[in-house]
């Protein structure tokens, strides 16, 4: 069993799988304050909650989108497992061609969806993940990845909304029954809930135009789970595919003796 973490802006996503399941998928807030010994003191408690014996953790493996933490978090995972993570970046091997105009510039989290969703899913696949930003990459029908788009995040847009306009509150996500508000709580969460569903069917419908094909629909992330029920399109909801992504990098980057 590995240790698989997904260092994002807003959340670190923290799970433990092996080749036959996936234990646990929980988030604890990115915090750039906290010591190496905080951190490693919420992976024990993690770890504790789902009863996983420290000694059952064989390895692990980190994918970061925040460069100043990689150092503490490498550090917290090396005082609590006595070993050394790997940590996703250039000079790992993925599997996949990354046909971009600088490849290194792609965030680790967009590749390592891509490498979980290639191994379960037929080419070209559209892989939607949804945190602080939400990413769509495309990969094509020779399983290369070509690329995507980036959108400011449903939780970045509601605080924008809400904190740039005076009389507009900060709201829950939950989903209003009908689309045409009859109040101004329920026409906000109209608007960013069926808003961003119909954001990302429209961007599907112009990526497979320009595949020329329809392209299997995989989502991941945090909020991802409210909004693909929305969605005109049939997209599968996987919460741990990153976490699957990442143990096939780790068994892939092994020492070979």
């Amino acid at each position: 069993m590995i240790l698989t973490i997904d260092m994002g802006n807003t959340n670190i996503v923290i799970g433990a799988i092996d080749n036959e399941r996936t234990y646990f998928v929980e988030r604890v807030t990115t915090n750039h304050a906290k010591t190496d010994l905080e951190y490693a003191v919420n992976i024990k408690s993690v770890l504790e909650i789902h009863n996983i014996p420290q000694s059952e953790i064989t390895g692990g493996i980190i994918s970061s989108v925040v460069p100043p933490l990689n150092s503490t978090l490498k550090s917290a995972i090396k005082k609590l497992f006595g070993f050394e993570p790997m940590l996703v970046g250039s000079g790992m091997k993925t599997g996949i061609n990354i046909l971009m105009d600088n490849p290194k510039t792609v965030g680790a989290d967009m590749i390592v969806d891509a490498v979980a969703a290639i191994r379960d899913y037929p080419c070209p696949i559209i892989v939607i993940d949804m945190g602080t930003a939400t990413t769509m990459s495309v990969v094509d029908p020779s399983g290369n990845y070509i690329g995507g788009v980036i959108l400011p995040g449903l939780k970045v847009s509601l605080d924008s909304l809400s904190g740039k306009t005076a009389q507009l509150p900060y709201i829950s996500l939950d989903v209003p029954g009908n689309v045409i508000g009859k109040n101004t709580i329920d026409c906000m969460r109209s608007g960013i809930m069926y808003g961003n569903a119909a954001m990302i069917d429209g961007i599907i419908d112009r990526m497979e135009k320009e595949l020329k094909r329809p392209a299997s629909l995989v989502a991941t992330g945090g909020l991802a789970k409210f909004i693909t029920p929305l969605c005109r399109h049939k997209i599968s909801y996987e919460d741990d595919l990153l976490l699957k992504g990442l143990l096939i990098l780790y068994n892939k980057n092994l020492p070979r003796s």
